[in-house]
C-alpha cells in the first residue's frame, strides 16, 4: 500500500490549551478516512497543520513518504477547509476557469468536474444564485481540478439540508470510487459510518481509536432480554463467561457478549436453568455506541 500521509507525535498548543496532543496515524492510498470527534477535539487544527496553514508546536508529518517537499506535495492535494470562496457575480464556469489559471490546469477540466458534481446544467448560473449545497459541490469541483491524489474536506455537510447532505455524501462515495483518497473531518457519526472505510477518533486532541470502521463496529453484539424475574436472570448471566457488561433499565436487561453466541444457545441455556424469556433480541453495537463507550471511558 502506498502511504499518502504520515503523522507522528503531532502536538499543537495555544498557550495553556493543547489542541492536538501527541497524535500519530497514517493514511494509505485509496481509502476514505474520517477524523471523528466533537467540536473542539482538534480535527480542524490537525488538517490545518498538514496543509501548512497552522504551525505545529512539535512532532512531524510527511506527505508521500517524504519523497518531495511539503510545498510540492500540496500540489497533489485538493482541500476545502474554509467556506467556499468564489466571485458571486461570475458563473460557476467562469469561477472554475479562474482557478484553472491559478493552478495551471487546462480549461477542459472545468466541464469534466462540473459533470462529476452534477452542476453542468447550471454552469452559466451566477454563483450568487446557488444554494448552499450547490456552492459546496462547486467547491469540491474546484478542489478536484488538478486531479489531486487526496481530497481533504473539513465538515463537508455542515449547514446543509437533508437533500444537500445526501448529495454530498453520494458525491464523496463517487469520488472515492475513482481511486482518489479522501480525508474528511466530521462530528457526525452516521456520516463516518456511511462514507468512510477508516476512522480516527479524537477527543480533546488525543487519539482514542484508529482503524477500519467495520472493525470498530464488529464487536460481538449484545442481547436484549425480558423475563418475569430480572434479578435471577442478571445473577445467572453474571457467572456466564460468554457475557461481559450487563445493564438493567426498567424491565429490559441488556447483556453484552464477550464472545460470539447465537440467540438459540442463550434461550436453551436459560430455559435449562428455569428462566423463560418473554423477549430476546440480538443486536450489533453501532458506531455511535462504540464511540460513546470510547469517549466516556476517557
Amino acid at each position: 500500500m502506498e502511504t499518502i500521509l504520515t503523522i507522528q507525535n503531532l502536538t499543537k498548543k495555544y498557550g495553556p490549551l493543547i489542541a492536538v496532543n501527541d497524535l500519530s496515524f497514517t493514511i494509505q492510498k485509496g481509502n476514505v478516512y474520517g477524523i471523528l470527534g466533537p467540536n473542539g477535539s482538534g480535527k480542524s487544527t490537525t488538517l490545518g497543520i498538514v496543509l501548512n496553514v497552522v504551525n505545529r508546536t512539535s512532532g512531524n508529518y510527511q506527505w508521500f513518504d517524504g519523497r518531495i517537499s511539503t510545498h510540492e506535495a500540496l500540489k497533489k492535494v485538493g482541500a476545502i477547509i474554509e467556506r467556499p470562496n468564489f466571485y458571486p457575480y461570475m458563473s460557476a464556469e467562469e469561477n472554475l476557469k479562474l482557478v484553472c489559471k491559478i493552478k495551471e490546469v487546462p480549461f477542459h477540466k472545468v466541464y469534466e468536474k462540473l459533470e462529476l458534481v452534477g452542476l453542468i446544467e447550471r454552469r452559466n448560473s451566477k454563483f450568487s444564485t446557488y444554494s448552499l449545497g450547490m456552492k459546496q459541490r462547486l467547491a469540491i469541483a474546484s478542489a478536484l481540478l488538478n486531479d489531486p491524489e487526496i481530497l481533504i474536506l473539513d465538515e463537508p455537510t455542515n449547514g446543509l439540508d437533508p437533500q444537500g447532505i445526501h448529495q454530498i455524501r453520494e458525491l464523496i462515495k463517487k469520488i472515492a470510487a475513482t481511486g482518489t483518497t479522501i480525508l474528511l473531518a466530521s462530528h457526525l457519526l452516521d456520516e463516518v459510518e456511511k462514507v468512510c472505510s477508516h476512522v480516527v477518533v479524537l477527543r480533546k486532541g488525543q487519539k482514542l481509536y484508529a482503524g477500519r470502521v467495520d472493525e470498530m463496529t464488529s464487536s460481538n453484539g449484545f442481547f436484549e432480554m425480558k423475563t418475569k424475574d430480572l434479578v435471577a436472570l442478571e445473577q445467572l448471566l453474571m457467572v456466564q463467561p460468554q457475557f461481559g457488561r450487563i445493564k438493567v433499565e426498567g424491565d429490559l436487561l441488556t447483556a453484552f457478549l464477550s464472545e460470539p453466541m447465537e440467540a438459540a444457545s442463550v434461550n436453551k441455556l436459560l430455559f435449562e436453568k428455569g428462566i423463560v424469556l418473554s423477549h430476546l433480541v440480538k443486536r450489533k453495537e453501532s458506531l455511535e455506541e462504540q464511540f460513546l463507550s470510547l469517549t466516556n471511558n476517557h
